[in-house]
């Protein structure tokens, strides 16, 4: 039987069939993650409490951390391992009417995607979390190192280029999900690609709302 379930884990639509799932994972953390920090366009107490409550929650923290990181591992997996064979079963490119079609930036860019997402992830972590990078370090005080992290250019600048391409590759993502589940069609690919536009269109603007929020003095104006 474990034989069976591992065969069925590592075909082409099994492993798509976890990343259908472990996206869905990613895109739920992150529309929680956007949500909370929209907060901080309400002041300090707003923000600070709830990383507040949030921090007297250690189970329920250290649970999405963990099913995050175990998703995100799967997903890097599956996606690098249909990637190669992909290119294993077609190692001359080729180009069709339909392929061209079909391609979009988004998915050209694909590949890249990955490593900008786990940079970014690298550096948030170690900005606002452990406040080993970036300005002064305020323990506890979120309201504080949102503000004076984002109001150097070069670090509101980079958050702002890696949510860009977070939301492309958001975009694809959503899409090939829908493909997954066998709703490649004409008729319904319209409706696919609004739903996919709008989901990474709100988290990637929800995101870039902070540190946009921060250089013009919408977020934190009245701080030195």
């Amino acid at each position: 039987m474990m034989n069976r379930l591992f065969e069925i884990i590592n075909s082409s639509i099994g492993r798509k069939v976890i990343m259908a799932i472990t996206g869905i994972v990613v895109v739920g953390f992150l529309l929680g993650h956007m949500t909370g920090n929209l907060l901080v366009f309400k002041g300090p107490d707003a923000i600070n409490h709830y990383a507040e409550f949030l921090q007297s929650k250690p189970l329920l923290i250290w649970t999405n951390r963990i099913v995050l990181l175990v998703s995100l591992i799967l997903h890097i997996w599956a996606a690098t391992t249909l990637t190669l064979d992909a290119w294993n079963a077609r190692p001359v490119p080729y180009a069709s009417s339909q392929r061209i079609l079909e391609t979009t930036y988004a998915a050209r860019t694909m590949r890249w995607g990955g490593p900008i997402i786990a940079l970014y992830v690298i550096y948030h972590l170690l900005h606002f979390t452990v406040g080993r990078v970036g300005p002064q370090h305020f323990e506890g005080d979120v309201y504080m190192n949102i503000v004076t992290g984002f109001r150097i250019p070069y670090i509101a600048g980079f958050y702002i280029i890696c949510m860009l391409a977070i939301g492309f590759h958001l975009y694809h993502g959503i899409w090939s999900f829908f493909q997954t589940l066998g709703a490649n069609h004409p008729l319904y690919n319209p409706l696919r690609r609004i739903i996919a536009v709008a989901i990474a269109l709100t988290i990637t603007a929800g995101f870039i709302s902070v540190p946009l929020g921060v250089i013009f003095r919408v977020i934190g104006g009245d701080i030195p």
